[in-house]
């Protein structure tokens, strides 16, 4: 599979819930740069941290443009977030089901034909505003 379709599959999957998927496109050895927090490094700490977003948010990616290098060893995705706040995150706002909408980007590290570093970034500022914090 090339760059372009790995990132297009990972998205892919994450717009359908479908985390198992989303794990069987990632190196071994993920590294997982959130925009805030500490890098989690490897498997168990991605699929945590999507057990934990799952729990307290649902999400539809759209408006979704992939670039990649000639490599095909770097990647980058911009795209709308469309999500609902379901239950409050530890530090966060308190969660009613509000709605929310922005823009967001992330970069990729392949290796091997896997994954091996996703870093996503949005307004966090933004984010918090829309929910009513």
């Amino acid at each position: 599979m090339d760059t372009k379709s790995l990132i297009a599959a990972y998205f892919d999957a994450f717009n359908a819930g479908q985390t198992d998927r989303m794990l069987d496109l990632l190196h071994d050895e993920i590294e997982h740069h959130v925009n805030e927090g500490e890098i989690r490094k490897g498997k168990e700490l991605f699929a945590e941290f999507n057990a934990h977003m799952s729990e307290c948010y649902r999400e539809n990616l759209t408006d979704m443009v992939v670039f990649t290098n000639d490599d095909g060893d770097r990647a980058a995705a911009e795209f709308i977030v469309n999500g609902t706040y379901l239950k409050t995150d530890e530090g966060l706002p308190p969660a009613n089901g509000q709605k929310y909408r922005l823009p967001a980007g992330s970069f990729f590290t392949v290796r091997d034909g896997k994954i091996s570093r996703v870093t996503t970034y949005y307004n966090l500022g933004e984010w918090t505003r829309q929910v009513g914090a």
